[in-house]
Parts: structure tokens; C-alpha cells; sequence
């Protein structure tokens, strides 16, 4: 068997496998999760979305709490359990002024809305700071730590608008803070560049998508025209969503871009031997790219209004995609072109197409929400 054929396939069944354990963002849960704060005002007010069921989890609630599906039984759980949760939060949120811990209180009762296909829990907290004008405020968060063995990698994305400087951080355990004052371009830079190119790393149905357009170009031009148009047409919708401009639900999005794996891998193999594919590629390539876009909007979960530190989270985001997607380009063509030159592609591209073809309608069914 040609060593190409060997590449491709150690390469698919390893990103078969990661699949079929990590299925679908509806159906389980994630290795790691995010959180998001929108922290402003002249002291602190500060908006958190935390993912329901691990909240009510990490608060040590039953699982009457956590198990909750319908929203109107959601926020009574919350209502019930406000102590228990605002003592988790507070713990573990905490806001400084000049190094003095501000007085955190929570404001009215929780809400629960949904990001992509998951609950949240919305919580709003006032931070009563003391000191003259002029401070300086540090924002901490240590939510959902390993320690808790729910998760890991948890990940704070922090919007904030705080006496004159605002911006936007992606706070970790290994760097859990931020100080309003200090210079803090290069560090949003980097963090929303990385959560781009992790993002796309560990999202296995764009990267099943990418590998089922990569099985059906023809040659390296194909492959620039295709990627020329998945990135503009992700790029579009990733924007507008991000900014609000768009606003998709994650049920539709989520379901669709499953079948949009299944769309182009089944073309692959009915068009193979005509020289006209690119006639259908382009434009259904370009379609389905637009509906990555949201998805990659939804992962990133920024919901504010058009601001120059908005625009540099989002474009940073953008770019980290676009290296990871370079790179897998770089890594999987090779392989896969060597392999169309040789006669064992004749049943190689169906035997790598079915695999790719039966997962993704699996997250397909999974992704699809069922009337509770």
C-alpha cells in the first residue's frame, strides 16, 4: 500500500476517533468551557454568563439543580439556590480598586439564555469600591478551576469599560488577572489570537469540512480557490455575528454545519472524474463558509456594540483561525495529492469518505434539540 495512502488514513482515523469521543457541543459536554464578564461603570457592575449545569455543579447543588432543562424550572433552581451560586461567584470573580478587594452584591435575580446550544446563566453583580478617583481596578477570576475535575482549561473572556479604559482579555489560570491601567493591546492580541487557533485545532467539524474539501481539489489552484472562498465567506459572517449585526441561533447553525461535512464529502465522490467541479465547489463552498462563520461568532460568545478594542479581539480571533487552517492545509494536501496519483484512489476516496460521512451525520442527529 503506497506510504500516501497510509499517511491520509492514519490522519482520518485519528480525527474519526477524536470525534466519536468528543461528539457534539449538544450533546456533552466539552473538555473545557467559557465563561463571560462585561465588567463597567464608574465602581464596578459586573454581567456574568456562566454555563448552567456546571454552575449549578460547582456549587455543589443536586442534581435535581444541574439536570434542569426547562427554562422556567432553571430559574426557579437558581432562585431557590441564589445563596449557594452568588457564594460560588464571589469566591471566585473578585474585582479590586488600588489593591483594596471591592464589596461584590448581587443585583435582582439571575436569567438564563442560551449560547450556541447550551444554557447560560446570567448573573449581574455590583462591586461597591472605596478610594479616591484616579485608581486603578484589577479583575480576577478563578471560575470553574481544574480542581473541580468538571473541566479543565476553563478560559474567562472579559469585556470591560472602567473609568476611561476599556478593552477585552481572555483571563486563564495562568494568567487569572487584569490591571485596567496597564497597556493591554498586546496581551489581547495574543490571548484572542491563540483562542482562534485553538478553536479551530480542537474543532473537529471544521476541521472534517476542511479535510472533505482537501479530498476533492484537483491540484494546488483548486485548493486556493477553495480556501480563498471558505476563509471570505467565514470571515463575513464571523465579523457581522460577532458584532451583533447577525443573529443566528446555535440550534440551526450547529445541525447545519454537520450537513454541510456530509454535502461536500458525498460530492466529492459523485463528481470525481468530471473536470467541471469547480461549477459547483466555489459556491457551495462559499454557502457553507458563511455558516461557519457563525458558528466561529458563537464560539467566541463576544456580544457588544462596534468599538476599536472590539474590532482588534475579533480580527486577532480571525487570524489565529486562518494560521491553523494554513497549516493544516499544509499538512494534510500533500498526502491526499500524492494519493489521487495513484490507482488506489479509485477506492481510497470512498474508504476515507464513509468514516467522515457517518460521524458527521451522527453529529447531525446529536446536534439536532429534542422538545424536552
Amino acid at each position: 500500500m503506497p506510504a500516501a495512502v497510509l499517511a491520509a488514513a492514519a490522519i482520518l482515523c485519528g480525527l474519526v476517533t477524536a470525534g466519536l469521543v468528543h461528539p457534539a457541543p449538544a450533546a456533552a459536554h466539552d473538555a473545557s468551557t467559557s465563561a463571560y464578564a462585561e465588567v463597567t461603570g464608574t465602581d464596578a457592575e459586573a454581567v456574568l454568563d456562566l454555563e448552567y449545569d456546571l454552575l449549578m455543579k460547582s456549587a455543589w447543588l443536586y442534581a435535581e439543580a444541574y439536570e434542569a432543562k426547562d427554562r422556567a424550572e432553571q430559574l426557579r433552581q437558581l432562585r431557590v439556590n441564589a445563596d449557594a451560586v452568588t457564594e460560588y461567584v464571589t469566591e471566585r470573580f473578585a474585582v479590586t480598586y488600588d489593591d483594596k478587594p471591592c464589596t461584590p452584591t448581587m443585583a435582582g435575580d439571575a436569567d438564563v439564555h442560551t449560547r450556541g446550544s447550551r444554557p447560560f446563566a446570567v448573573l449581574t453583580l455590583t462591586y461597591a469600591c472605596a478610594g479616591g478617583a484616579g485608581g486603578t481596578h484589577e479583575i480576577s477570576s478563578a471560575l470553574f478551576p481544574d480542581a473541580e475535575t468538571f473541566v479543565h482549561g476553563t478560559e474567562t473572556i472579559v469585556d470591560y469599560d472602567l473609568h476611561g479604559q476599556r478593552g477585552s482579555v481572555v483571563l486563564t489560570a495562568a494568567e487569572p488577572t487584569l490591571k485596567t491601567a496597564e497597556h493591554q493591546e498586546p496581551r489581547q492580541v495574543v490571548e484572542f489570537f491563540l483562542l482562534g487557533a485553538e478553536h479551530l485545532l480542537f474543532g473537529l467539524d471544521h476541521i472534517l469540512f476542511l479535510l472533505s474539501l482537501l479530498m476533492g481539489a484537483r491540484g494546488l489552484r483548486d485548493v486556493v480557490l477553495t480556501a480563498t472562498a471558505f476563509t471570505a465567506a467565514h470571515s463575513i459572517t464571523f465579523l457581522l455575528a460577532a458584532m451583533d449585526v447577525v443573529d443566528v441561533p446555535g440550534a440551526v447553525v450547529e445541525p447545519v454545519i454537520a450537513a454541510s461535512i456530509v454535502v461536500v464529502a458525498l460530492a466529492n465522490l459523485r463528481y470525481r472524474d468530471r473536470d467541471r467541479t469547480a461549477r459547483w465547489r466555489l459556491p457551495v463552498v462559499f454557502v457553507f463558509g458563511l455558516l461557519h462563520g457563525l458558528g466561529f461568532a458563537g464560539a467566541l460568545g463576544i456580544d457588544e456594540s462596534w468599538s476599536w478594542e472590539l474590532l482588534l479581539s475579533l480580527l486577532s480571533f480571525n487570524v489565529g483561525i486562518e494560521a491553523v487552517q494554513l497549516c493544516l492545509t499544509a499538512l494534510l494536501f500533500p498526502p491526499l495529492a500524492l494519493l489521487r496519483r495513484t490507482p488506489a484512489h479509485r477506492w481510497a476516496l470512498p474508504a476515507l469518505t464513509a468514516p467522515v460521512v457517518a460521524v458527521s451525520l451522527y453529529w447531525f442527529c446529536a446536534r439536532i434539540p429534542l422538545p424536552v
